[in-house]
């Protein structure tokens, strides 16, 4: 056994596998193919001469020895990480201004944790959160307002650069004991005749509106609130139809205040990106923001996968 040759891409694969599951996420959530993270395990199992994993075990189950290395994983890459930042520090200065424009109304429930560890790891760095809902935030990177945009439209532009966040489900609510349970999934036509209840926000930045109900002419009546508590209330009571993340309402169906259905055979899936201007891709303690972001959301948000631009 030779532990000299374990490299980091080993700890970061038995991190990703514990953490999504199983090999299918574990690839998505490292960009790899299923068959590359298969490569990866067994070549690091036969430098061992151990077995990592409990075969045939969903979600994967780790043996003694894959506990010990997670172990080794859980300590060794933090302590990367946060020599990385300390070495961009040296580079480009501790201090500096970071303002966020956030497009969607349910980004306020997963940023804070990330904000939180990212004040943390730069307290000399302003962070300020711009207030309000901004249909079209790009136009903020342009004026010189905002310095990351956290948007689901990754449409090219000129002079800005995307990263890639999550991907998560959205899925149809309904009251419970409604009609529409005895279904596996809703298909367009399952909306026509009741209220859609959605946040106050153009109909063009709904996926559910644009991305399937449009293109199948249906055109529900529409009530709106601001928070999503409210809706699901309005939900509940029979006052309509929703649909919003899964990771959202992953509380309140816990508690089986509502029922939730996937949209479509295959689901509705939906991206969130953070854009930003091209000349400041390089800047150390951006990129560490969401470096944060992509970390504590995957940690804590359930059903998420990662986005790919």
């Amino acid at each position: 056994m030779n532990i000299s040759h374990i490299e980091l891409r080993h700890l970061r694969l038995l991190q990703a596998l514990v953490e999504s599951g199983g090999l299918t996420a574990a690839a998505e959530r490292l960009h790899l193919t299923q068959s590359a993270v298969s490569h990866q395990l067994k070549a690091l199992e036969s430098l061992l001469g151990l077995s990592l994993l409990e075969r045939a075990t969903r979600p994967v189950r780790l043996t003694a020895a894959g506990k010990r290395l997670l172990q080794l994983a859980d300590i060794v890459l933090p302590e990367v990480e946060a020599t990385l930042r300390d070495l961009a520090k040296l580079k480009d200065g501790e201090a500096g201004e970071l303002r966020i424009a956030l497009e969607c109304h349910t980004c306020y429930d997963w940023l804070m944790p990330a904000m939180d560890a990212f004040r943390a790891a730069w307290p000399h760095v302003e962070l300020d959160l711009l207030g309000g809902f901004y249909a079209d935030p790009i136009s903020l990177l342009y004026d010189g307002q905002a310095d990351i945009i956290i948007t689901s439209d990754a449409t090219p532009r000129k002079d800005v650069a995307f990263e890639p966040l999550f991907a998560y489900e959205i899925l149809a609510l309904m009251p419970n004991k409604h009609a529409l349970t005895s279904k596996k999934y809703l298909l367009p036509k399952d909306f026509a005749s009741e209220p859609l209840i959605t946040y106050p926000v153009p109909q063009d930045r709904i996926d559910l509106i644009r991305r399937v109900l449009s293109p199948a002419g249906i055109k529900p009546a529409r009530r709106e609130a601001q928070l999503t508590v409210a809706i699901l209330q309005l939900v509940a009571s029979r006052r309509g139809l929703a649909a919003l993340p899964a990771w959202a309402v992953s509380p309140y169906l816990e508690r089986d205040y509502v029922t939730a259905r996937p949209i479509g055979k295959h689901g509705l899936w939906a991206e969130l990106h953070a854009g930003m201007r091209e000349r400041d891709v390089g800047r150390s303690y951006l990129s560490d923001f969401i470096t944060i972001v992509q970390r504590e959301s995957f940690a804590r948000l359930p059903g998420i996968r990662p986005a790919i631009l």
